[in-house]
């Protein structure tokens, strides 16, 4: 067993350690980590000689970490003087930092605070943590502002169809304040890199907003952004009936598309691979700092370029190591993002799928054009390559099968990243000269409307999707073991095609 392999199952050993210790009560990992971290050492002690049970006990003992890294996080995260005053009877007052750019609704808007001090009647004192604090739409708060909040703790509620609490939870946030009184006591005091970022976005939606209006604004906003503000809920609905909600958010998914997307239309302009390489890490890092440089856009991005890396490579098997690899480095940091966070899983799967399955279908297609102007047969291949891994869990979260979603994800998907190009090169244009951006807002708005069009098209079908209640995860667990046998059906094809 060469080296690399064998570090792919240390990775693969330490992520399954997360993994079980985050569905298993918080008393029994301890216990259990403890009688598999004796028997690894029994194990690798007594057969030292013998190279695999030795690299199965390290696996076990990578496993282990992987128990006590999250149990380590979980306790730190929710010891804190945060969490053991919420609910309580009397007001405290907390003074902190906006560190996030505001969630802002239509009448109320939601501010992510890093805690600096709090004072209760009896003592004052220093703390670390995140709250978040709820309250009216005016008068406005940005990031960087210094507050002084008084208001009852509470703990993040959980809804019958909905757990906000472990929403929340992945971010480190394990309290929450509903419309307290606020007052500002100072500003400007977060990152100015941040703060200069924030205040290009804002500039940019302005010129976006001049030139295009609801509901295509809407959209632009939400395919460049992930801002679904002024997209109308009837709209939102059309999206989750058809299965397009995950082009107006930040999700792993689509961007992981779009950076695929992105290098196949450059190798299709003649571009060496090295050369579309480059600017397709150059146009991604762009984009995760034009949308604020959010928590899940940075996953994504990380997700994408590993995968861009791979395909710089050509080797499917560096591809999975280097992705395992990523992903175990953002767990290490953050192991709640493994069931807590749907965007990560989303971004890890899609990659995978992609590197197992578009090869093969791309193949399957072959009848279909692949013209340079616009590489139809290779868009067509990551859609449905990356779709056929992240459906089952959109299924077990959301709870619905959106029937069409292939056929409307295949009439829309080969446009976004074009569409996206084209949306920077507007607000770029309309910063310069108001007359470029006019001139070009005209495709932007037809592009729009095309996707407006064909969602809405497909959402008037009455069996577009239907509801499926209290998926089990035993249905993730026969799903994804039907696409092993698959892929493995395909690797052992390959493997006597080459020989």
């Amino acid at each position: 067993m060469t080296a690399s392999k064998t570090f792919l199952f240390f990775c693969l050993s330490f992520v399954g350690g997360i993994f079980l210790d985050s569905i298993l009560e918080t008393s029994q990992p301890l216990m259990l980590g403890f009688f598999i971290l004796i028997l690894a050492l029994i194990l690798i002690s007594v057969l030292w000689k013998h190279k695999r049970v030795v690299i199965f006990g390290c696996c076990v003992l990578f496993l282990v970490f992987g128990m006590f890294r999250h149990q380590q996080f979980e306790l730190n995260m929710a010891d804190s003087d945060l969490s053991r005053l919420n609910d309580s009877s009397e007001n405290v007052t907390i003074i902190g930092i906006i560190d996030k750019e505001p969630d802002v609704k239509e009448k109320s808007i939601k501010l992510r605070v890093e805690a600096e001090k709090i004072s209760t009647e009896k003592e004052s004192f220093s703390v670390q943590g995140k709250i978040l604090v709820s309250t009216w739409r005016y008068p406005e708060f940005k990031y960087g502002d210094k507050l002084k909040i008084t208001g009852k703790l509470e703990v993040p509620p959980v809804f019958e169809d909905f757990n906000y609490k472990d929403y929340l939870k992945k971010d480190g946030v394990y309290s929450m304040m509903n419309f307290p009184k606020i007052e500002v006591i100072g500003q400007n005091i977060g990152s100015p890199v941040i703060n200069a970022l924030l205040s290009f976005k804002n500039r940019f939606k302005e010129i976006c907003q001049s030139f295009v209006s609801v509901p295509q604004e809407g959209l632009l906003e939400a395919l460049v952004f992930g801002d679904e503000e002024n997209i109308p809920q009837e709209w939102k609905d059309k999206f989750n009936f058809t299965g397009t909600r995950h082009i107006t958010a930040v999700s792993g998914m689509n961007i992981t598309i779009i950076a695929s997307l992105i290098m196949s239309f450059a190798l299709s302009f003649g571009l060496w691979r090295r050369q579309a390489f480059y600017l397709s890490m150059t146009l991604l890092l762009f984009y995760v700092l034009m949308i604020g440089a959010p928590a899940s856009g940075v996953r994504a991005g990380i997700m994408a370029g590993i995968f861009m890396l791979a395909q710089y490579f050509g080797r499917n098997s560096s591809s999975l190591r280097a992705v395992v690899f990523a992903a175990s480095i953002m767990l290490f940091l953050n192991p709640f993002l493994l069931t807590l966070d749907i965007g990560f899983q989303l971004s890890f799967l899609a990659v995978l799928g992609m590197i197992y399955l578009q090869p093969t279908i791309e193949g399957l297609l072959k009848k279909i054009p692949n013209p340079g102007f616009f590489p139809l047969r290779s868009t067509l291949s990551t859609t449905l390559s990356a779709q056929a891994f992240t459906l089952p869990i959109l299924i077990y979260n959301f709870g619905y099968i959106p029937l069409v979603s292939p056929f409307t994800n295949i009439l829309i998907v080969p446009f976004l990243a074009p569409i996206t190009i084209l949306i920077f090169i507007l607000g770029f244009a309309g910063m310069v000269f108001w007359g470029f951006g006019w001139i070009l807002s005209w495709p932007v708005w037809l592009c729009l409307t095309y996707i407006l069009k064909v969602i809405n098209w497909f959402s008037k079908i009455s069996w577009a999707s239907f509801g499926v209640e209290d998926v089990s995860w035993i249905f993730l667990v026969f799903f994804y073991l039907f696409l092993s046998v698959i892929i493995r059906r395909i690797e052992k094809i390959k493997k006597l095609k080459f020989l």
